[in-house]
């Protein structure tokens, strides 16, 4: 495979500055690494808020390249890789560094936290896979360090599929990229019911995906809280609240049940008050880049393939953007502006003009 020695990247220009499509080096694979030519990369929110809050202050270098999710075609490898070769479809996820970053045409990854795409998924689908995915596992399933998981059984290990077979769960976000794939890990732990709360439009969305009893986002807590115990009687030990704003994690810390554990994806943003000892609140580290995600990211991508092979999980509906990169400028904004929903919006690199 031919590879250019330069490439078009959407990037942020300066620290909390605009987006604009710039033109970069291509990386070498060094040892234990492969060179993807991206075909399909995701837009996540985590992105604008990098680029407008004080999440920018992850990034080293300007103009800083971001993407967190990435599909494409493996066009070289490095020393010592033998799983993948040059031609492989493959999917993975980005990380806040300009090597690393997927919107881009060209970016490298490490080869034990990639997996080939299954034949029944276009690069579209699998570009909305990593970061959901990973962000959705780790919060469950890795072990309980400060931005770890909640410790459970993955249904990929022995006893795990259908272990916390009727047992409750709560979701705050069912429709979110996150929140679909915690529907789907929670149905093949065996959970239920399957409780989220999402916009009523998205209703067969999420019941498609596995969740039991959807209800409109749009209540008060009061009237969520009261919603949740009409459904089960029984204690609510883990919620997951995946979109993690200040409303959201009121009403979830409100159903958790004592004992029980709440895993948020953005920082805690509960009044001390709200928090009482016996319930379990921390922010989990959505990335299998994290030194002590690393390891069980490496796990996971080992059965990424057969899950989407056999439908067992689902990719994220998806909405692509014709344009190239620079088609993610607009994309990022409709983000910010919450005008997105139960979908992933998908840019092609390789349409980009440079």
């Amino acid at each position: 495979m031919s590879i250019p020695t330069k490439q078009q990247a959407l990037a942020i220009l300066t620290p909390q500055g605009a987006w604009g499509v710039i033109t970069a080096g291509v990386d070498k694979p060094g040892p234990g690494e492969i060179l993807v030519r991206v075909e399909s990369t995701a837009l996540n929110p985590i992105d604008w808020k990098v680029q407008a809050t004080a999440y920018s202050a992850v990034l080293k270098e300007y103009p800083a390249i971001l993407g967190s999710d990435s599909a494409g075609v493996v066009a070289a490898v490095g020393e010592g890789v033998t799983k993948f070769a040059v031609g492989d479809r493959v999917l993975h996820q980005g990380f806040f560094t300009n090597r690393l970053g997927t919107l881009k045409q060209y970016v490298i990854i490490y080869a034990d936290i990639v997996t080939k795409i299954p034949e029944n998924l276009t690069f579209d689908q699998a570009a909305s896979v990593p970061l959901g995915l990973a962000t959705a596992a780790i919060g469950l399933y890795n072990k309980r360090w400060e931005s770890g998981g909640a410790e459970l059984v993955a249904p990929w290990k022995e006893g795990g599929r259908g272990k916390y077979a009727g047992q409750p769960i709560f979701i705050a976000g069912g429709s979110s990229s996150v929140g679909q794939y915690v529907i789907q890990l929670a149905k093949l732990s065996g959970f239920s019911p399957i409780i989220t709360t999402v916009s009523a439009h998205n209703n067969d969305l999420v019941k498609g995906l596995g969740a039991t009893h959807p209800i409109d986002r749009k209540l008060s807590d009061e009237e969520i809280v009261a919603a949740v115990k009409k459904i089960t009687p029984k204690p609510l030990k883990i919620v997951f609240d995946a979109i993690s704003l200040k409303a959201t994690q009121g009403f979830s810390v409100d159903v958790l049940s004592p004992g029980g554990k709440l895993v948020l994806v953005l920082n805690n943003a509960l009044p001390k008050e709200r928090i009482t000892g016996d319930k379990d609140v921390w922010t989990t580290y959505g990335t299998v880049h994290g030194e002590l995600n690393r390891e069980f990211g490496a796990e996971m991508y080992s059965y990424i393939t057969e899950l989407l092979s056999s439908g067992d999980i689902k990719p994220n509906l998806t909405e692509s953007l014709p344009g190239g990169l620079a088609a993610g400028i607009e994309g990022l904004r409709r983000l910010q502006n919450d005008e997105v929903s139960g979908r992933k919006l998908i840019v092609h690199p390789q349409e980009t003009s440079g």
